[in-house]
């Protein structure tokens, strides 16, 4: 049976005689994941007649290699036998110190393939190559008096409620000890989580009865932690709800257009990996059977979209101290399971997709069904004893209902801001909470400052 014939791929690449081209390569795979060039093998993987390698060739060919790449890569230089005739290889490893550059010019291989870097992907490349991130440099004129002590104040009681970190209740020291600040020096990622008023990052939300007609729209523009809520705040008045109505006595179920844990990841990946580099707004546009959200920067690493439609995909963080605030808030469970959880949520609406995929400029998830969720029965793929928020006998009054929904999309949501949502002064709002709690619906997790509510039932 004869042998299967060598293909060029992610990490092989064929060339008839050592040119630029082949340095050119050898650049390519020191800033990917390493890979061999194979010397005198023409394109379709059979060697090339007449081709020899003298006694110097390889070692002419590894100092030429040496003196051409910046830093120098240097080569592992062997002849290998292919149907009886000798091919020079010449192969290296990923680079520890990236990226690596040849007359000027920075490439990594991709499929089959040599990829020219932007300046963009130059400076990914060399912040991951020294374990840093953008965040983490200090903000350009800005100072801690340019950050919001109330907004600290709340994040430092929301770390300490989620258990996974304690901080003092000093603002300075705690900051310092995230490396978020350096006395008056702050990072990034401390102005964009805590910064006074316009962060100059906008979010742009949009209803859309077309791609052309606007039926209303919104930009946003504050510390991240908010416009999160915001965000979610947003899409919940304007998504549809269906009721299913079943039961004696008389009970009705929510249901969302979508799933609102699903959303609320959407947002928080497009908030925690966007690159801030980049003047383009995010982009969260609601239709009539889908919603779509862009975020500038394109995934990191060598991570593609097919790789998040698996449960063991790995995870980079292109903000590093953003994505670890947002992780000791209890906001984001760990790394890289983001979208595992959006697709454990719309795995209980049948007709729903999800889509991801890089474009221009960056990265595009969007949610589209084609007949919207109207019932919680096993039939439509739901487990049974899924919580359906009522309990056998228990009727939630318009109210209660509304306090319960709020208290899903954002937990941490205050007693006050429920008063503005829902409209009933703040004595009602705790006689609505007490009986909530009575029913088992929700209970208080953490104190009456830092805590968030937890939705039992």
């Amino acid at each position: 049976m004869p042998k299967a014939r060598l293909k060029e791929d992610t990490h092989t690449e064929f060339k008839s005689s050592f040119t630029d081209a082949v340095i050119e390569s050898l650049t390519a795979f020191a800033n990917s994941k390493g890979g061999r060039v194979l010397i005198g093998v023409d394109d379709k993987g059979l060697p090339v007649n007449g081709f020899t390698i003298g006694a110097e060739t390889l070692q002419k060919w590894v100092n030429e290699v040496k003196n051409k790449t910046q830093p120098s890569i240097i080569p592992d230089a062997n002849t290998i036998d292919m149907g009886g005739k000798e091919v020079g290889e010449l192969s290296v490893k990923e680079f520890p110190v990236k990226p690596v550059a040849f007359k000027g010019r920075y490439y990594k291989r991709m499929n089959n393939a040599n990829h020219l870097l932007s300046p963009v992907e130059i400076s990914d490349l060399s912040l991951q190559s020294l374990q840093l991130s953008w965040d983490s440099y200090p903000a350009h004129g800005k100072t801690f008096d340019d950050l919001d002590i109330s907004l600290i104040e709340k994040f430092i009681e929301r770390v300490n409620a989620a258990g996974r970190f304690q901080l003092l209740t000093d603002a300075t020291s705690s900051l310092e000890k995230l490396k978020l600040t350096s006395g008056s020096q702050i990072t990034n990622a401390a102005w964009l989580l805590f910064g006074k008023g316009n962060i100059g990052y906008n979010v742009h939300l949009g209803r859309f009865k077309t791609p052309t007609f606007i039926i209303d729209d919104k930009m946003l523009n504050g510390a991240l932690f908010q416009v999160v809520d915001e965000i979610m705040q947003y899409l919940v008045a304007r998504i549809k709800v269906a009721f299913e109505i079943k039961g004696i006595p008389t009970q009705r179920t929510e249901i969302f257009e979508y799933p609102l844990p699903a959303l609320r990841e959407i947002a928080l990946n497009s908030i925690i990996h966007r690159d801030y580099r980049s003047p383009i707004d995010i982009q969260v546009k609601l239709f009539d059977n889908y919603i779509s959200f862009f975020n500038p920067g394109k995934l990191m690493g060598d991570l593609t979209p097919k790789d998040l439609e698996r449960d063991n995909y790995r995870a980079y963080a292109r903000n590093k101290l953003i994505a670890e605030a947002f992780y000791l808030t209890g906001d984001i469970e760990k790394y890289g399971s983001g979208f595992l959880r959006i697709r454990n949520e719309i795995s209980a609406y049948p007709t729903m997709k999800l889509k991801v995929e890089e474009i221009p400029n960056g990265f595009h998830v969007e949610l589209r069904y084609t007949e919207q969720k109207t019932s919680t029965s096993v039939k439509e793929g739901i487990k049974e004893g899924i919580k359906e928020g009522i309990k056998e006998g228990i009727n939630l009054s318009p109210n209660q209902q509304i306090i319960l929904d709020t208290m899903i999309i954002n937990p941490r949501v205050t007693i006050p801001e429920l008063s503005e949502i829902v409209g009933i002064n703040e004595a009602n709002i705790q006689k609505n909470v007490k009986k909530l709690r009575e029913f088992g619906k929700v209970k208080r997790i953490g104190p009456a400052k830092g805590g968030y509510w937890e939705v039992t039932d």
